[in-house]
C-alpha cells in the first residue's frame, strides 16, 4: 500500500507546481529572512507551502525542496504542507534556517481512483468503482492478475477453469452473465489503451493499480467494448525529481498437492467389485481378475505421479526522474512447474515507461513485451485415477511393466519416470510473443487555461506458435500405434487512436469543470493456419516437418482470418459545486464493422448523479461521519461480440467421391441476417459510501439492476429449411444484485499493534426473461425464461429407494427394471387415485435447478507490530450447486461397476441401507448408475483461506550502511486450509472448481459428455491437476 501511496503523492506534489502560486506579504513583525529545506524522509519535496500560521506570507519550494521566506517574526510558527501529506507545524524561535519532514497522509492519497480517460478522488466519483493497489494484488503470488483479484471485489466472479500452469485459466465476470451467446467478459484496458493479449501476459508485479468500473454510469465512456464492466490496469511508473532507485524482488514457492483424488484402496475396491454381485443372485459383474491384477497388491497410482512443483518469481526494475520527466524501466522472469510431470510455464516479461515534459508539450511511452513458453506434454490424470489399486505395474525384477490389464482395459503404464523418460518422444510446445505499447503525445493549448489535447497510439501484437508430436508408441498401450503431429500458428494485430480534448477548470473556488471530448478508431486482425499428420517420416523433426507426410496422411488443416474494425465518438462532463453536489453526465457513439448496414451505428447516453451528505453545514457538528455520499446512475450500453462477418451467413463443406473422382461440395449452414444490430443494455445504479469515526469503519452498499434486450442469439431452424440456424437480435435478459464492501482499522496504535480488516460480499440474481418466438424454453440450448442463464436441467435427486420406502410399491411403475438401492428421483406427474403414479419416471421429470449461490464474497486482515506483519485474504461463498464430474458417472470414476477404479463413496447395501450413492452393479444407464449424473451435485458452500503471509521490514538504520533504502522477508501459505465445505467434508479436496467447457458446451473430463444437462458456462471440478498448497519464501529490496 504504502509503495502505490508514494507513487501518488509524489506525482501530485509535481502537478501542485502549475498551481501553487507564490504568496509574498509583509507581516507586523518582521524580522527576518528564513531559509530550509522540505522532505518526506526520502528526497525534497518540490511546490509545497511554507506559510506563516495566521497570516498570507508564505511560500513554494524550489526543485530541490528549498524555499526563502521574508519578513518572517522570530516568534511565528510556520505552517508546511502539501497534496498527500499532512501539514506540519513548526515554530521559528528565533532560527534562520527551518527544516521540515512531512508525513505520508495516507487516507488522502487512497482516495485517488481512476475512471478512465484521468482520475478522480473517491469522494467525487458518482458511478460504481472499485480499486485495489499493486499491493494487494502481491499479497497472492499467482501467474496473472485474474487469479491475484480473486475475492478481492464485490461484484466480480473469478472462476478457474483450468490448473494447468500457463493455462488461461480464469473466467471474469462482473455483475453477471448477461448475453445468451455474444461474450461476457469484460474490457480489460492497460494503459488507456484496451488490451488484446493473454491473461498471462501481465506480471502482477507490473502493476501499479487496477481499477473495476461496474456500472454503466462508469464503462459508457469505454462504449460498447466495455459493455461487461472495465478493468483499468496502471503498470508501475517513475517520479519526477527522484533519483534512480532500484528494485529487486524475488520468492521461491514450493508445491505439494492440497489432497489426492479420494479414490478407493485395494481392499475397498476388492469390497466395492464383490458388491456388485448384491443386484445379480452373488455373482459380481467383474468376477475374473485381470492379467495383472493381484488381490495382494495396493498400488496408489497418485503417488507414481505426483511431485513437489516448484514456483519462482525474479523482478527487476529502475525508475527515476528529472525535472521534467521520469522514467521507469524493469524486467522480470517467472516460472512455474506442475506436481504433474513434464507440464511448466515460463514467462520472460520487459517493461519500459518514459514521460517528458518540453515546455507545452508532454509525450511519453508505456510497453509491455513478454515471450512465455507453456510445455503441456503430460497424460492428464484420468489415466491413473481409473487404473484399479490391485494392478501390479512392477515386473518380476522391479521394472516397470509397459502396459498393464484390467478385465475390460489396458492401461499404459503413467508415472513420473516414464513420462520423464520419454523425452522428445512426446512434445507438446506453445510459444507466445505479445508486444502491447501506448505512445502518447498532450499538448496545453495556449491562451485557454485548462484545455489540452491528447493524442494516444496504441500498437497491439501477439503471435503464437503452438506445436505437438506423439512419436510412434509413446503413450499408447498399442506399440505401432503411428506417430501423430501437428503445428498452427496465429498472429493478432490491433491498433488504436485516440484524440483527446480535455478541459479542467474550478470557478470561484467551488465550480469545478472536467470535459473530455473524444474521436477514436480501432482495427483488430487475427489470422492463423494449421496443419495436422501422422506417419512422420522422420521422428527426430518432431512437428516442424510436416511436409514430409504422405498426402493421405495429413489428418487436418485450416486457416482463419477475420479484421474488424470501430469508430468512436464520446463527450464526458464532470461537474462538482462545492464538493457537495456531483454530476457526470457522458453520451458515445459507436459504429462496428460486425454489424449490417444501417445498423452499424448507436449512441447511448449515461448520467450519475452524487451528494455529499457529510459536507454540508448541518453535518458540521456530527463528529463520527467523516464522510457520507448518495450515488444514483442510468446508462445504456451495447454489445456488437458477435463473430466477424455474421451478417454474411455461413457455408458448409461436404467431400464426395464418384468412383475414383474427389469432389467438394458447399451448402448454407447459416442464413446472413442484412438486419443484425447491437444488444442493449440499460443500468441503474444506487449506491452509497460512508467513512465513520475518523474513517476507521468505510465501506460502500450499492444495488444494481441491469436489463438487455435483443440479445445477440443464434436461432436453430427446423430440418425442413435445410440451413442449420441465423445469427439474429431475439431475447431478453435481466441482471440485478446487491454488493457491500466493509473496511475497518480495528486497532491502530503507532508504537504497538495496527489491525486492518476488510469484507466484501455480493448477490447477483440473474434470469432470461424472453426467448425467439414467444418461446418459454429451448431445451437443446438449456434456456429457460424465469430462470439463469446457466443452469443444471436434470432430475432431481431424492435419496435412495429402499424397501420400507412408503410407496416402494410402486417401484416398478416408477421404474420398470429397477432394484432396491437404486437412485430415487422427483416424480413430477399425476396420481391415479389409489395413489399410483399415471407414468413410469422419464423426461418430462427433469427439473431446472438454479446452480446460483446465495452469497459470495473475500476478506483479508492485516495485523502489524512494529517491524512484523502478517496478512490473510480469503474466499467464501453460501450455498449454490457445485458440480463435479468425479462424483458423476459422466466422469467415469464412480461407475460402482467395478470396472475401474472408483471414488470412494459411501455406497448401499442391504447392511447399509441409508448411504448416499447406490447400490453397485445395479440398474444402469450406459456404464453407470441410471440416474448417475444426479451424484455429481453439491452445496457449494464453503470459506477457503487462500494466503497467509508473516513478513518483516528491516530497521532503515540497519541496512543503509549497506547502500540499501530497504529491505523487507516474508514466507507466505497458499490455500492452507478450507471451512464449511460440504464437498471438502466428503471429499477433503478444493472446493473451487479447476475446469470448464470444450467449444461443443462439454464439461471437460466428462466422457460422456454435459452438454445436454449442464450449461456451458457452469465450471466443474474434474481430473484435472489438482489444486496445490504452496510453501514460499520472498525478498524485497530497494537501493
Amino acid at each position: 500500500m504504502e509503495s502505490v501511496l508514494l507513487f501518488q503523492k509524489k506525482t501530485l506534489r509535481y502537478l501542485g507546481l502549475f498551481f501553487l502560486s507564490v504568496f509574498f506579504c509583509s507581516g507586523i513583525y518582521a524580522q527576518s529572512t528564513i531559509t530550509g529545506t522540505v522532505t518526506d524522509g526520502t528526497g525534497p519535496i518540490p511546490g509545497a507551502n511554507v506559510i506563516v500560521k495566521g497570516t498570507n506570507n508564505g511560500a513554494v519550494t524550489d526543485f530541490d525542496g528549498n524555499y526563502t521566506l521574508n519578513n518572517v517574526p522570530g516568534d511565528a510558527i510556520l505552517v508546511f504542507s502539501f497534496v498527500g501529506y499532512e501539514a506540519k507545524e513548526v515554530p521559528v524561535n528565533n532560527r534562520s534556517q527551518v527544516n521540515a519532514v512531512l508525513e505520508n497522509d495516507l487516507q488522502s492519497l487512497s482516495e485517488v481512483v481512476v475512471i478512465g480517460y484521468g482520475t478522480q478522488n473517491k469522494e467525487s466519483v458518482t458511478g460504481s468503482v472499485v480499486s485495489l493497489d499493486g499491493e494487494s494484488l502481491e499479497e497472492v503470488q499467482v501467474a496473472n492478475f485474474q487469479q491475484a483479484l480473486q475475492g478481492r471485489a464485490p461484484g466480480v466472479q473469478i472462476t478457474t477453469t483450468s490448473t494447468r500452469p500457463g493455462a488461461n485459466n480464469a473466467s471474469i465476470r462482473i455483475r453477471g452473465v448477461r448475453s445468451l451467446s455474444g461474450s461476457n467478459d469484460p474490457l480489460i484496458v492497460l494503459n488507456g489503451i484496451p488490451f488484446s493479449g493473454g491473461i498471462n501476459d501481465i506480471s502482477i508485479n507490473d502493476i501499479e493499480s487496477l481499477d473495476i468500473l461496474k456500472d454503466a454510469s462508469a464503462t459508457a465512456i469505454y462504449g460498447s467494448r466495455g459493455a461487461n464492466g472495465v478493468i483499468l490496469i496502471t503498470t508501475k511508473t517513475g517520479k519526477k525529481g527522484q533519483k534512480a532507485t532500484f528494485s529487486y524482488n524475488t520468492y521461491y514457492a514450493a508445491k505439494e498437492v492440497f489432497a489426492k483424488y479420494p479414490m478407493m484402496n485395494g481392499p475397498q475396491f476388492l469390497a466395492l467389485r464383490e458388491a456388485t454381485g448384491i443386484t445379480r443372485d452373488g455373482v459380481p459383474i467383474y468376477q475374473n481378475l485381470g492379467a495383472d491384477e493381484d488381490p495382494n497388491v495396493n498400488t496408489d497410482w497418485q503417488d507414481l505421479i505426483y511431485g513437489t512443483g516448484l514456483q519462482t518469481n525474479h523482478d527487476f526494475s529502475v525508475s527515476g526522474g528529472t525535472e521534467n520527466g521520469s522514467y521507469s524501466f524493469g524486467g522480470g522472469y517467472f516460472k512455474e512447474t506442475s506436481v504433474l510431470p513434464v507440464e511448466d510455464f515460463q514467462r520472460y516479461s520487459l517493461r519500459v515507461q518514459v514521460d517528458q515534459q518540453i515546455g507545452a508539450f508532454r509525450f511519453g511511452l508505456n510497453s509491455i513485451m513478454n515471450w512465455n513458453v507453456t510445455n503441456a506434454a503430460g497424460t492428464g490424470l484420468y489415466g491413473n485415477l481409473s487404473a484399479t489399486p490391485i494392478l501390479d505395474p512392477y515386473n518380476e525384477d522391479g521394472s516397470l511393466k509397459r502396459v498393464v490389464s484390467m478385465p475390460a482395459d489396458d492401461f499404459w503404464v503413467t508415472t513420473r519416470s516414464t513420462l520423464e523418460a520419454i523425452g522428445d518422444g512426446r512434445v507438446n510446445l506453445q510459444k507466445d510473443f505479445g508486444t502491447y505499447n501506448n505512445l502518447y503525445g498532450e499538448v496545453s493549448i495556449p491562451g485557454i487555461d485548462g484545455l489540452k489535447y491528447r493524442l494516444n497510439i496504441g500498437l497491439n501484437l501477439r503471435t503464437s506458435r503452438d506445436g505437438f508430436f506423439n512419436g510412434q508408441g509413446v503413450a499408447n498401450i498399442d506399440p505401432l500405434s503411428p506417430n501423430n503431429a501437428g503445428n498452427s500458428s496465429s498472429l493478432f494485430q490491433d491498433y488504436v487512436v485516440e484524440n483527446l480534448l480535455t478541459y479542467d477548470k474550478t470557478f470561484a473556488d467551488k465550480h469545478k469543470v472536467n470535459i473530455v471530448g473524444l474521436y477514436s478508431f480501432q482495427n483488430s486482425k487475427f489470422e492463423d493456419s494449421f496443419l495436422n499428420a501422422r506417419n512422420i517420416p522422420n521422428e527426430d523433426f518432431l512437428f516442424y516437418n510436416l511436409d514430409a507426410a504422405l498426402l493421405e496422411d495429413i489428418t487436418g488443416y485450416g486457416s482463419n482470418y477475420g479484421e474488424n474494425g470501430l469508430k468512436s465518438v464520446m463527450g464526458r462532463a464532470i461537474y462538482q459545486y462545492d464538493n457537495r453536489y456531483l454530476l457526470t453526465a457522458t453520451v458515445r457513439a459507436d459504429g462496428s464493422s460486425r454489424l449490417a448496414p444501417g445498423n452499424k451505428w448507436v449512441t447511448y447516453p449515461a448520467i450519475s448523479l452524487g451528494w455529499n451528505i457529510a459536507n454540508e453545514k448541518f453535518m458540521e457538528d456530527v463528529e463520527w461521519v467523516n464522510s457520507l455520499k448518495l450515488r444514483a446512475g442510468y446508462g445504456e450500453t451495447s454489445n456488437q461480440a458477435v463473430n466477424n462477418y455474421a451478417t454474411l451467413g455461413n457455408l458448409g463443406i461436404r467431400n464426395y467421391n464418384f468412383g475414383e473422382t474427389f469432389a467438394t461440395g458447399y451448402f448454407v449452414n447459416e442464413l446472413p441476417n442484412a438486419t443484425l444490430g447491437w444488444e442493449f443494455s440499460e443500468t441503474y445504479n444506487y449506491g452509497i459510501d460512508f467513512g465513520l469515526f475518523n474513517n476507521r469503519l468505510s465501506g460502500t452498499v450499492e444495488y444494481y439492476l441491469t436489463k438487455t434486450n435483443d440479445i445477440l442469439y443464434r436461432v436453430g431452424l427446423p430440418s425442413t429449411s435445410g440451413v442449420g440456424s441465423f445469427v439474429g437480435n431475439i431475447g431478453a435478459t435481466e441482471n440485478k444484485g446487491v454488493e457491500v464492501a466493509l473496511n475497518a482499522t480495528i486497532l491502530d496504535n503507532p508504537d504497538g499493534f495496527t489491525w486492518d480488516f476488510g469484507v466484501n460480499l455480493y448477490t447477483n440474481r440473474n434470469e432470461i426473461t424472453s426467448l425467439a418466438s414467444g418461446q418459454d424454453r429451448n431445451e437443446g440450448q438449456l434456456w429457460f425464461v424465469g430462470s439463469p442463464i446457466n443452469v443444471i436441467y436434470d432430475f432431481k435427486n431424492i435419496g435412495l429407494w429402499n424397501e420400507d420406502d412408503p410407496d416402494f410399491q410402486y417401484l416398478q411403475t416408477y421404474e420398470p427394471g429397477g432394484n432396491v438401492g437404486m437412485i430415487k428421483v422427483e416424480y413430477t406427474g399425476e396420481f391415479n387415485e389409489d395413489g399410483s403414479p399415471v407414468r413410469q419416471i422419464n423426461a418430462d421429470d427433469r427439473q431446472i435447478i438454479d446452480p446460483t449461490p446465495d452469497f459470495q464474497g473475500g476478506f483479508n486482515t492485516r495485523l502489524a507490530y512494529k517491524n512484523f506483519d502478517f496478512n490473510m485474504v480469503g474466499v467464501f461463498q453460501s450455498g449454490g450447486t457445485l458440480v463435479s464430474t468425479l462424483y458423476s458417472s459422466g466422469g467415469y470414476l464412480n461407475l460402482l461397476t467395478g470396472r475401474r477404479n472408483n471414488i470412494d463413496v459411501d455406497y448401499w447395501t442391504p447392511t447399509n441401507t441409508d448411504a448416499k450413492y447406490p447400490v453397485p452393479g445395479g440398474i444402469q444407464a450406459g456404464d453407470g448408475p441410471k440416474y448417475g449424473t444426479t451424484m455429481g451435485y453439491f452445496d457449494g458452500s464453503f470459506l477457503k483461506v487462500r494466503a497467509m503471509t508473516l513478513g518483516y521490514n528491516f530497521e532503515s538504520n540497519l541496512i543503509e550502511q549497506a547502500g540499501l533504502q530497504s529491505l523487507r522477508l516474508y514466507a507466505t501459505v497458499q490455500n492452507p486450509f478450507v471451512l464449511f465445505s460440504p464437498y471438502h467434508k466428503e471429499s477433503g479436496m478444493d472446493p473451487e472448481t479447476n475446469s470448464g467447457s470444450d467449444g461443443a458446451g462439454n464439461a471437460q473430463n466428462s466422457a460422456t459428455g454435459t452438454a445436454g444437462y449442464i450449461s456451458r458456462g457452469i465450471a466443474t471440478i474434474g481430473t484435472n491437476v489438482p489444486t496445490t498448497r504452496n510453501f514460499l519464501l520472498g525478498l524485497n529490496l530497494k537501493f
